[in-house]
């Protein structure tokens, strides 16, 4: 240990530290933080590696897929899914992100005849081909049976996840497989619903294979 002129007990690099105009505290301050500069510094790389550019409107390409019956024409960026081509672009925002992984089935739509998850989709996938949603079933003076079985049998509560089931139900039905109550509950599996309103749903899907749905429930009211 050396002494000042004070007589005060300082560590030798303090002495050294002080004519650079730096403490022992403010030194190991400033360690500390360029240490955890450099502990982040790879995370910092990784987020900024994975930002996508977005590409120019001449490398959009161009879709001519049929929805609900209507003949579209659009160009879009490759990397859009069917999802957001819907809800984003064209306002159908009957089909619903639940999952955006494919698990829950809240964005099912039909696909030429085929029930698919929409998130999963690239909308590139559809040109030439027929996409029907929610929006698109039944005609413009009468629901879908099967909407008015789900309406019939209370098969929702908060409604998310609603539109997804139905098209699955009505898909499930075209495909006969819906014979028994367990064969509806295992066909309609890869649809969720959190609120656990799944009881409602089995006996919509059954009364819609019945023909049980009253007629006047499917009359749809004019504004």
């Amino acid at each position: 240990m050396k002494k000042n002129k004070s007589d005060k007990e300082v560590w030798p690099e303090e002495i050294s530290s002080e004519k650079a105009g730096l403490s022992r505290r403010t030194f190991i301050a400033r360690s500390t933080l360029a240490a955890a500069g450099l502990a982040l510094a790879p995370y910092v790389t990784l987020a900024c590696s994975s930002e996508e550019k977005p590409l120019n409107f001449e490398e959009y390409l161009e879709i001519e897929p049929i929805i609900n019956g209507q003949a579209m024409r659009m160009k879009i960026d490759p990397r859009t899914s069917l999802a957001d081509l819907l809800r984003e672009q064209l306002g159908l925002t009957g089909t619903k992100i639940g999952c955006n992984q494919g698990a829950c089935g809240a964005c099912t739509v039909h696909l030429d005849g085929m029930r698919v998850n929409s998130c999963l989709t690239l909308a590139i996938q559809t040109d030439g081909l027929e996409v029907t949603t929610i929006e698109g079933l039944g005609t413009e003076n009468e629901f879908h049976p099967v909407q008015g079985a789900f309406m019939m049998h209370d098969g929702f509560q908060c409604g998310y996840c609603t539109s997804g089931q139905i098209m699955s139900a009505v898909m499930v039905l075209k495909e006969n497989h819906a014979a028994t109550t367990e064969e509806i509950q295992e066909w309609m599996s890869g649809n969720i619903c959190r609120c656990g309103a799944y009881k409602g749903i089995v006996a919509a899907v059954e009364a819609a294979r019945d023909g049980k749905v009253p007629k006047e429930l499917l009359q749809r009211q004019k504004s």
